[in-house]
């Protein structure tokens, strides 16, 4: 089992799990290969939204990685993103700020805000498990 974190808007977030799925940076495809059935995903929203809106760097939602393979959303006019099935749970959205000193993703505390530029990140499960407990996901939903 492995654990991940996703970058995006909060709003892109929340059409995520409406729609019980995920997808990472913009949709390309080897961020969701990266993923296996069973791992945890924790989105983490700099903003409400992806043009504009308030800054939030927020924890926003949590789920695990369903059973089947990743594939391709048609957006339209030729567009398509890569996706994977996620089963949600419901949570509290969290600030960054109170984890910062004890994530030990983040190596450098004073521009901790660089650990998520890349848009898709695996943690140690430590810091999963940190995030989850804020987040209010119980210890025996996480262990399901």
């Amino acid at each position: 089992m492995r654990y991940w974190i996703g970058v995006a808007s909060r709003d892109h977030v929340k059409n995520g799990v409406k729609g019980g799925f995920c997808q990472l940076s913009h949709g390309k495809a080897s961020p969701v290969r990266r993923m296996s059935p069973g791992d945890w995903i924790i989105y983490y929203s700099p903003r409400s939204e992806m043009r504009g809106g308030e800054a939030l760097r927020m924890f926003t939602a949590i789920g695990r990685i369903k059973d089947n393979e990743p594939y391709l959303a048609d957006m339209g006019n030729g567009f398509a993103m890569t996706r994977r099935d996620v089963e949600f749970f419901d949570s509290t959205d969290v600030p960054v700020w109170p984890l910062i000193d004890q994530l030990h993703f983040i190596r450098n505390k004073q521009s901790w805000g660089a650990a998520f530029r890349f848009g898709h990140l695996e943690i140690p499960e430590h810091d999963f498990q940190l995030i989850a407990d804020a987040m209010g996901v119980s210890a025996s939903l996480q262990a399901a």
